[in-house]
């Protein structure tokens, strides 16, 4: 049988306090999100002035790194180079950059996902959110 580590409440708070440091440090009105492997929402944070839909697209970007187990962004640049038949992928919703997964030991614990502005900068949010734990 094997074992995995998962996420704890410290652990979330902590890549939670990196994500607002950094998006407030550059005057960043964003929300993001942090998810466990499966998908399942563990935070959700909406900054002021941050877009209302941007609560809804971090979750949807986290997710999909989740379950995807790879950086959201790959799903966009291969649907940008022509694979648009994966947008008919099953529950993947976030398909667009800003879903980082979070790996421990070769092993997707989690994700996060960022939403609110360019899509370079979401991904930055959610690396150093990461980068906390």
């Amino acid at each position: 049988m094997l074992s995995k580590r998962v996420l704890e409440l410290s652990d979330v708070k902590r890549m939670a306090s990196a994500c607002e440091a950094l998006a407030n440090a550059q005057g960043w009105a964003v929300a993001f999100a942090i998810v466990d492997d499966g998908g399942h929402l563990l935070w959700l944070q909406r900054l002021d002035r941050a877009a209302p839909i941007s609560a809804e697209i971090c979750v949807a970007k986290a997710k999909t790194a989740a379950l995807g187990r790879r950086e959201s962004k790959g799903y966009e640049e291969m649907i940008n180079g022509g694979r648009v038949s994966f947008l008919s992928a099953p529950v993947l919703e976030g398909m667009l950059e800003g879903g980082v997964p979070i790996t421990v030991d070769g092993y997707c614990i989690g994700a996060i996902g960022v939403s609110g502005v360019k899509s370079t900068e979401d991904a930055d949010i959610a690396k150093a959110g990461i980068a906390a734990l």
